[in-house]
């Protein structure tokens, strides 16, 4: 399972995936640009210090993210306010990368396109997303449960 954030913008939000990733083992893909400096001090102070422990992976690009993705593994889920399928009823798989979009925009409709799963996050009508790094921890752990990936200790 790998966390991929597309051309991020808040570093806030970065830095706290990266540090959920880093507590539960789980590797992350930058897709820049970021809409920020990449190691801004808001992003450390959300992470703080589990940044050291993060597996992270930086792509210059979508096309260079692709590429890398194309020699591997792992299908594209996308967590998108324009998806019909909520999260939970999807199937996970152990090598599934969860794909998040800009705060501000999403993702562009060739990246929607790639992906294989497009989900979304129920919500009560007239609400319109969560922020990005709640999101990615909902589905994140809902993907972890049913391919019961949890690290040891939070097993138990």
């Amino acid at each position: 399972m790998r966390i991929a954030l597309f051309e991020p913008d808040i570093a806030q939000n970065t830095g706290t995936i990266l540090r959920l990733a880093a507590c539960w083992g789980i590797a992350v893909d930058i897709i820049e640009p970021c809409g920020f400096l990449f190691g801004d001090a808001r992003m450390r102070r959300a992470g703080m210090d589990y940044l050291a422990a993060a597996e992270l992976v930086r792509h210059h690009s979508w096309t260079a993210f692709a590429a890398a993705r194309a020699a591997a593994k792992g299908r594209l889920v996308l967590l998108t306010t324009r998806a019909s399928t909520p999260f939970h009823t999807v199937a996970y798989h152990p090598d599934d990368i969860l794909l998040v979009g800009r705060e501000s925009a999403g993702v562009p409709d060739a990246v929607h396109a790639a992906a294989a799963e497009r989900v979304r996050i129920p919500m009560r009508p007239g609400m319109r997303s969560l922020n990005v790094a709640i999101a990615t921890a909902i589905v994140l752990t809902e993907a972890l449960r049913q391919t019961n990936n949890y690290p040891e200790e939070a097993q138990s």
